[in-house]
């Protein structure tokens, strides 16, 4: 039997991993404008780190086993628990605010599907230490950021915002009793998937009275903060606790990226740990799932790690991202894999590819040439199959005047260069400096 990757992981091919490691480069380069720092934790980690941040019905959904020493532990699901865990170690240390970052790969036991995977890499972005509205600001944009980097803009990327405060606030003022609160969370995290009169139906079912139902209905609808206070009277209490969610707002159109936004009061996250501003960046075209995800999350650290700060951040995953930049025609085409191929004609010439190959190697440049006599035009084949944009043919006669022919490849054009000078003309040509 030929043997296969498991069912949810992925093979990296050379195109693929040039994809993904294009990825990677674009959210460094981001995150680092942000004056955020890369970190890296153990893929494994002990079991009871999950199960605290999200109870004992998680290990379902995990790659969770007892190690050689008894341990029970896990391959990492989320990076959030892990980050808690190293800012509780060294809290007092840390300068305030942290920012951080992280591409972790993450391992989810979980039915496969579209977007979703049993493995994948996610940009992780985390702000701990700020309660303050800007600081949801600046998050919020590094997200944004995130994706513009690919060359997405608001016609291909929304950013859903919404803040449990505000929602909570709302169903109390609305009259939503306390043990109706789950439904309608849970309700509304479906809101984008399920017919309205299916969301109807089901708040109805909840015991819920009509003309409360269609008031909830029209906050799900609203999609500017200008929307809310025309859904009704005495809703400027509730109003009030989406203060911090009206300046984030404020803020983001401040700093440009308002064509990106809408409310959204659907957006609550799944995540129970989720205290205050919550959003989602999707497909504009609605044809894949979220992107990203994220929020403030100001207790969790405490829980986890016995230190009290405020904190939020978002995760990116690297699937749904590949796939819309796919399906948007943003993927670069494959480069070069080399930069100059060196050609012997004569099996006498071969020593001196080899030191040539040794110096302009040291110089940077990526070099190969054929590991076995071949015809020249043979090797000049291979050289055009590798995507070279140069080649260096050395050859008994070139070698008694001390020089070698460089081609190049790309402008069918070709000169001969004295061998003392090759290594600064095709450095100089390449533009690789080692």
């Amino acid at each position: 039997m030929q043997p296969q990757a498991l069912p949810g992981f992925r093979d990296f091919y050379p195109t693929d991993l040039a994809l993904r490691e294009h990825i990677f480069r674009t959210w460094r380069r981001v995150a680092a404008r942000y004056g955020f720092e890369e970190y890296d934790g153990p893929p494994l980690e002990p079991l009871e780190l999950y199960t605290a941040k999200s109870g004992e019905e998680i290990v379902g959904q995990l790659y969770s086993f007892t190690d050689r020493g008894g341990r029970e532990v896990s391959l990492r699901p989320e990076m959030t628990p892990t980050l808690a865990r190293m800012v509780a170690a060294r809290a007092n240390g840390l300068r305030k605010p942290i920012r951080w970052f992280s591409i972790p790969q993450l391992f989810r036991y979980e039915r496969q599907q579209r977007g979703r995977l049993r493995e994948h890499f996610q940009l992780n972005c985390d702000l701990i230490g700020e309660p303050g509205h800007l600081a949801d600001a600046e998050i919020v944009a590094l997200a944004i950021d995130a994706v513009r980097a690919f060359g997405l803009g608001p016609e291909d990327v929304r950013v859903r915002l919404s803040d449990r405060r505000l929602l909570t606030a709302l169903l109390q003022n609305l009259g939503v009793a306390e043990t109706q609160v789950p439904v309608v969370w849970q309700v509304f995290d479906k809101l984008r998937r399920t017919p309205e009169e299916i969301t109807a139906a089901k708040l109805s079912g909840a015991g819920i009275p009509g003309a409360t139902v269609e008031r909830l209905l029209g906050l799900a609808r609203s999609r500017s903060w200008s929307d809310l206070p025309g859904l009704g009277p005495g809703l400027d209490a509730a109003l009030a606790r989406g203060e911090p969610l009206r300046r984030t707002l404020e803020s983001l159109e401040a700093m440009g990226y308002g064509d990106y936004l809408d409310l959204d009061l659907g957006i609550v996250r799944g995540l129970a740990y989720y205290t205050g501003t919550v959003f989602e960046l999707f497909d504009a075209r609605g044809e894949l799932r979220a992107i990203c995800g994220g929020g403030r999350y100001d207790n969790l650290l405490q829980s986890l790690g016995g230190v009290d700060l405020p904190a939020l951040g978002f995760g990116m995953g690297d699937v749904v991202l590949g796939e819309l930049l796919r399906e948007r025609g943003l993927v670069p085409e494959p480069g070069s894999s080399i930069d100059v191929f060196l050609a012997a004609i004569t099996p006498d010439d071969l020593p001196h590819v080899l030191g040539l190959a040794r110096e302009l190697r040291d110089a940077g440049l990526r070099v190969e040439y054929a590991l076995a006599p071949q015809a020249v035009g043979k090797q000049l084949k291979l050289a055009d199959a590798r995507s070279a944009r140069l080649a260096v043919v050395v050859g008994p006669d070139d070698r008694a005047r001390g020089e070698v022919m460089v081609k190049d490849l790309r402008g069918k054009a070709q000169e001969s260069v004295a061998r003392s000078a090759v290594r600064e003309r095709l450095t100089s040509a390449v533009g690789r400096v080692g």
